[in-house]
């Protein structure tokens, strides 16, 4: 019997997973006969469970969307994944941390002994990492707010702080992106005929429309890389103790993908951009520079300028010192 509530447990972590699997290949995942997959089958629907039988190609069966899955139904590797995630989300999202905490006291709770121990094992703590340039949390309720008519495809309108005084905006929101701990959302203006990536924390929702929109194509095919090329989205210049600027000769595109969070890119020529970015040190802030490995003219303010005479003083300084020099 405990076999048996064992392999049905395991059948409906996979069901869980929302793919429509032959039986076939349900039977090799969980290692038995066919025979034995569709009774097990038989026992979920007889617990309430509506398990579909799809037919024709791409056939097989899934679980129905009524359907509620328990929280216990969690094997080693999703266990692990749940605790890590609720530990983490708070680094990124503001205002859930005694949510996260208080889900994954359930979580540990409703879970059989073993995937408890796994889950258990990881306790994790964040901590600022300087090369990561992080953003600050951004307010739960502003993702749950875009989040929803993103999957409801309705309009949003939106009060949106960009370089100058706020302006008021109806976008058709298509994905949410998170990237170097910062939010943005991918969205088409309709009024502008163009595609926006922006700070989710530059935003405020307004009252929701319930005006539905069609789905568009976004360029690239991906809201990710369309983010990651598009310099003018939103982001601001974090302050630092050092902060300067170059005209770097590379298209903007190419710089925003690669440049620290905390900088912003402004288009120059179609190859060359101005990029503006802050540091802990002089020194760090022309190594940030240097990783480009593109000519910069421009250079503001005099300690940058300063600084990088300083080191290819020293580098000309090794490299004459080199054997065979």
């Amino acid at each position: 019997m405990a076999e048996t509530s064992a392999r049905t447990l395991k059948l409906l972590s996979i069901f869980g997973s929302g793919a429509t699997l032959t039986a076939e290949e349900l039977a090799s995942r969980v290692r038995v006969s066919l025979r034995t997959v569709r009774r097990d089958i038989d026992t979920l629907r007889d617990l309430g469970y509506d398990i579909e039988a799809v037919r024709g190609a791409g056939g097989g069966y899934r679980l129905g969307r009524a359907t509620r899955l328990p929280p216990v139904v969690f094997d080693e590797d999703q266990a692990v994944a749940a605790a890590v995630a609720l530990q983490t989300v708070p680094t990124i999202l503001s205002g859930i941390r005694e949510n996260a905490t208080r889900a994954l006291a359930t979580l540990h709770q409703a879970m059989p002994a073993r995937s408890r121990l796994h889950a258990e094992a990881f306790t994790v703590s964040s901590a600022r990492n300087y090369w990561e340039f992080p953003a600050p949390p951004i307010d739960a309720e502003i993702v749950r707010t875009i989040g929803t008519a993103i999957s409801r495809r309705h309009l949003v309108q939106v009060e949106y702080t960009g370089d100058g005084e706020p302006v008021t905006l109806t976008l058709e929101p298509h994905d949410l992106v998170v990237w170097a701990a910062r939010w943005y959302l991918v969205a088409f203006d309709p009024a502008a005929d163009r595609w926006r990536a922006m700070r989710l924390d530059r935003l405020a929702p307004g009252t929701p429309t319930h005006t539905p929109f069609g789905r568009r194509r976004i360029p690239h095919g991906d809201p990710v890389a369309f983010v990651m090329t598009t310099h003018d989205r939103g982001d601001v210049a974090a302050e630092w103790q050092c902060r300067g600027s170059v005209l770097i000769a590379l298209p903007a595109s190419i710089v925003a993908r690669f440049a620290p969070g905390g900088s912003t890119v402004e288009h120059h020529t179609d190859d060359s951009c101005r990029l503006t970015l802050g540091a802990w040190s002089w020194a760090g802030l022309a190594g940030l520079l240097l990783t480009f490995d593109a000519d910069i003219t421009e250079i503001e303010p005099a300690e940058l300028r300063y600084t990088l005479q300083s080191i290819r003083t020293r580098i000309d300084k090794g490299l004459g010192e080199s054997p065979g020099n």
